[in-house]
């Protein structure tokens, strides 16, 4: 026994040793003495074997926790055949630790990738906004949409350039703009016009538009009638036809 208790003290008390299990007795010796009298110093170990009887048991429920929770997370990875053995090593719980955390940064890594739900919502809201009954006739709506949109695009950008806006100025300011211009164009048109008629209201314009549709008929009329009696098709050549009958 002595031997044996020996051969403990001298594993006990190498550099390798757990401090833990290894403590010199502060007390008298009652316990078991070398033969060379010294006193062994593991006087407690019993207790730290039984300390570490129940861990090696709580290391297999935990072992057997995070194979239940790895199971949860990645349910096609199939169970291992060793999961059964006898004795659990730390790095066994640690690989499937870190088979956990790699599972749980690729999922962190993918979460932008929108999922089916959100896929069909989208396409969904599509068909409503552009009025699409089936699903074939989405692609055909969407790239009617890009090529009018596209039209839209380039017309707003002719706009700005002709009417010397910047880029970045909204829709609202192009359509002001347009319809400012078209008032100067009619009101030019309408200066030209009482000009044209020698007149500066509107009543002098129905007057002369009254008088010209109560003197061109007959004046039409009579031009026809000439026409047909001069047997000519010109009226350039309604003088020169009269100039001779004189």
């Amino acid at each position: 026994l002595l031997k044996v208790l020996s051969h403990i003290d001298s594993i006990l008390r190498s550099p390798r040793a757990p401090p833990l299990i290894y403590r010199r007795s502060k007390g008298p010796v009652q316990s078991y003495i070398k033969e060379n009298g010294q006193e062994c110093g593991f006087e407690h170990l019993p207790l730290t074997i039984e300390m570490w009887a129940d861990q090696l048991m709580a290391l297999k429920d935990l072992h057997r926790s995070l194979r239940k929770l790895s199971l949860e997370l990645m349910p096609w990875h199939t169970a291992d055949p060793q999961d059964n053995r006898e004795s659990i090593r730390v790095e066994d719980l640690q690989f499937i630790v870190d088979a956990i955390l790699e599972e749980i940064e690729n999922k962190e890594k993918n979460s932008q990738t929108p999922s089916l739900h959100t896929l069909s919502g989208i396409v969904s809201h599509f068909q409503k906004l552009f009025d699409v009954n089936s699903l074939n006739g989405v692609y055909p709506r969407m790239n009617e949409v890009y090529t009018k949109l596209g039209e839209m695009t380039n017309a707003m950008r002719n706009l700005h350039e002709l009417l010397e806006l910047d880029s970045s100025a909204p829709p609202t300011v192009v359509v002001d703009t347009v319809g400012k211009l078209c008032d100067i164009i009619n009101k030019n048109v309408t200066e030209q016009v009482q000009q044209l008629l020698g007149t500066q209201d509107i009543h002098s314009i129905i007057n002369k538009l009254e008088e010209h549709e109560r003197f061109f008929p007959p004046f039409q009329a009579l031009i026809q009638d000439l026409l047909c009696l001069l047997e000519i098709s010109n009226l350039d050549n309604i003088l020169p036809v009269v100039r001779s009958l004189k």
